[in-house]
């Protein structure tokens, strides 16, 4: 998927899209909605994350109903992605 200048692209997993690179950040800290992707291998799509330049904010964690971890882009927006326990 090609993006515009400022943004990165993902694609090839469920879903396409791109993250937009900007001066403002969204944290759950501030009171920023928190968006989560879902993922059936949690543990390779945090290697992606990585691998993508992403940060993990905070490691594969338990809550109830499923594992999930925290990681900011490039830019510091927090996200999140999860997966059912198990996965």
């Amino acid at each position: 998927m090609d993006c515009w200048p400022d943004h990165s692209a993902f694609s090839n997993e469920g879903l396409d899209g791109c993250f937009y690179r900007s001066g403002l950040v969204a944290s759950v800290e501030s009171g920023s909605a928190l968006v989560a992707f879902y993922s059936n291998h949690l543990e390779d799509t945090l290697l992606k994350i990585e691998e993508a330049g992403g940060k993990i904010a905070r490691p594969i964690f338990s809550f109830p109903g499923g594992r999930r971890f925290h990681f900011c882009d490039p830019a510091g927006n927090e996200y999140a992605v999860r997966s059912d326990l198990g996965m």
